[in-house]
């Protein structure tokens, strides 16, 4: 039987963690930035592996595609079941499927090897999201925005410094020097085993001390409605950051030739801000409402994107700082909204909403890699510019503060 969204439901980590555990929100933020950085080594690779095996700019978008795509699909499932059966230990073997990713692309020969290799570290992505954002959110002590934020920052931080570790250990050496990746694995299974073992005891005292979640007041329809509007807005963002992620260094290399290393650079840049912006986005949405920093993180970074494609290099570097800045703020606001509004699912709408970046990214890679095959890289960023326009949908959003 279906239940209305206004009812209540059966949340056991509902006000049981009176306080913010910060050791626990940083020991997941931290392993947040070893999970992502192994990831941020696949579009880092991009030009050696292109040069090396003559890909096409749509085989590299397939690539993108491939690990995208085993990211999104498998946690929206993982969330469901672990909401229902939860998994302390599910995010360690999470990532001893990256562990493998890592090794299959060090050794990988062709194109086919490839998509194995990144498919492993989407299958481990895929795991360990749902559940270490479920954690991020019991161990925040109510103060959902800021813990995610947290959670979020160890991610950026670990796409930001993967290209530079890229940069000085595997393009000067060789494609086999991915192995030293390999050490970032073996230290999230340590510190997610630790986690499990404090996220195990909140679920045993979790049983003992049920509690109803909060109630929001709005209706079923209202609810499916703003899923999808945050939807919307996810594809939004991540389709435009996917053109910046996959195909910023060869932007830069073409129109300004600048070498790899130094591409690398910009992309470190861009990243770097990214994780900035994820710190500041929570908090606010605490403070001043989630609906606002939306508004302000998605549509407020059009003017940016739109003068992007026609600026020198030095306010190219300007720019995209001021865009990973100001995007970045969205996410964690747009997941604590979606959680807010589907109480006592927490594992479902984090699985739901980070595989569908995860998707939209790999979809925007691939459609965007295809139409640099026929128009060129500067026609794509042209095109792409236009997207942060989609933030006007914000607009029909509810504003949950009033509930």
């Amino acid at each position: 039987m279906k239940q209305a969204a206004g009812t209540p439901l059966q949340d056991p980590s509902a006000d049981l963690a009176q306080k913010t555990v910060y050791a626990i929100l940083f020991s997941i933020s931290f392993s947040h930035m070893l999970n992502d950085m192994m990831q941020s080594v696949i579009p880092s690779v991009y030009p050696m592996i292109k040069d090396k095996y003559q890909l096409s700019f749509t085989q590299i978008g397939l690539i993108t595609f491939a690990f995208q795509l085993t990211a999104s699909l498998l946690q929206p499932f993982v969330g469901i079941y672990t909401d229902r059966r939860p998994q302390p230990y599910s995010f360690v073997i999470g990532m001893f499927f990256s562990l493998a990713g890592i090794i299959l692309l060090s050794q990988a020969t062709g194109f086919y090897s490839i998509l194995l290799a990144v498919s492993c570290v989407g299958v481990g992505s895929s795991v360990f999201h749902p559940e270490s954002s479920k954690v991020a959110y019991y161990a925040s002590g109510g103060r959902r925005g800021l813990a995610q934020s947290i959670f979020q920052l160890g991610g950026n931080f670990g796409s930001a410094i993967g290209p530079l570790l890229v940069a000085a250990i595997v393009v000067p050496r060789g494609q086999y020097y991915i192995l030293w990746f390999m050490l970032a694995a073996f230290m999230g299974i340590f510190v997610l085993s630790r986690v499990g073992v404090w996220y195990r005891g909140f679920l045993s005292q979790a049983q003992s001390r049920k509690k109803i979640v909060e109630q929001n007041g709005l209706s079923r329809r209202t609810v499916v409605v703003s899923v999808v509007i945050l939807l919307v807005l996810i594809f939004s963002k991540y389709f435009y950051m996917a053109g910046i992620t996959s195909y910023l260094t060869f932007y830069l290399i073409e129109k300004f030739s600048l070498s790899v290393q130094q591409s690398q650079l910009y992309l470190f840049l861009f990243l770097i801000s990214v994780a900035a912006g994820t710190l500041i986005g929570g908090p606010l949405g605490d403070r001043f409402g989630r609906k606002i920093i939306i508004w302000a993180s998605i549509l407020g970074a059009a003017p940016f994107t739109l003068l992007l494609p026609y600026a020198d290099l030095f306010w190219t570097g300007i720019l995209i700082a001021i865009i990973g800045f100001i995007m970045a703020s969205a996410f964690s606001a747009i997941l604590v909204y979606a959680q807010e509004l589907m109480p006592g699912k927490i594992g479902m709408i984090s699985g739901l909403f980070f595989g569908f970046a995860f998707g939209m990214g790999g979809l925007g890679s691939a459609v965007l890699g295809k139409m640099a095959d026929y128009t060129g890289i500067a026609f794509v960023y042209k095109i792409c510019a236009f997207l942060p326009l989609i933030g006007l949908v914000t607009a029909f959003l509810p504003d949950l503060r009033k509930k």
